[in-house]
């Protein structure tokens, strides 16, 4: 029965190490770097140099502003592949993703991450602020995945 226990514990303890080791200031810590976190966002500045790859890391949804241009290749945790030329000055979204970054170009990449923090966050602040009908139509939206963005 205490083999039972301590078995599950060290489990429980792994699962949570996997899940805080999934974050990309903890990870990479040479390729990603916290400049500001409160309960709503997470600022990472991210520098890749030339051939640089990561480990496979996550991110909460959110902006990145490309500070100078890159080739990039994003392999996701089921080995899917995407090219990414990002040019300076840039911003795109992107919804949460786990991924491997490779810079494939022959010059550094930078940018600035900013990772808006879970829906969890986002229901608690709707909880507790009053909000109008207009905005809760668009907070449903995001919260149920469906697109905000005019088509």
């Amino acid at each position: 029965m205490a083999f039972r226990s301590i078995a599950a514990a060290v489990l429980v303890c792994l699962a949570m190490q996997a899940a805080r080791a999934q974050d990309p200031t903890k990870v990479e810590p040479t390729h990603y770097k916290l400049d500001f976190e409160n309960d709503r966002v997470q600022v990472v500045s991210v520098h890749y140099g030339p051939h640089e790859k990561s480990a496979m890391h996550e991110h909460p949804g959110g902006v990145v502003v490309v500070i100078t241009a890159g080739h990039l290749k994003f392999t996701d945790e089921n080995g899917k592949v995407t090219e990414v030329f990002a040019k300076p000055g840039e911003a795109r979204w992107f919804a949460p993703f786990k991924h491997r970054v490779e810079n494939v170009g022959d010059t550094s990449y930078n940018a600035v991450y900013v990772g808006i923090k879970g829906k969890k966050e986002v229901i608690s602040q709707i909880e507790t602020t009053p909000l109008d009908p207009e905005t809760l139509k668009i907070l449903a939206k995001y919260l149920s995945g469906a697109s905000t963005q005019p088509k």
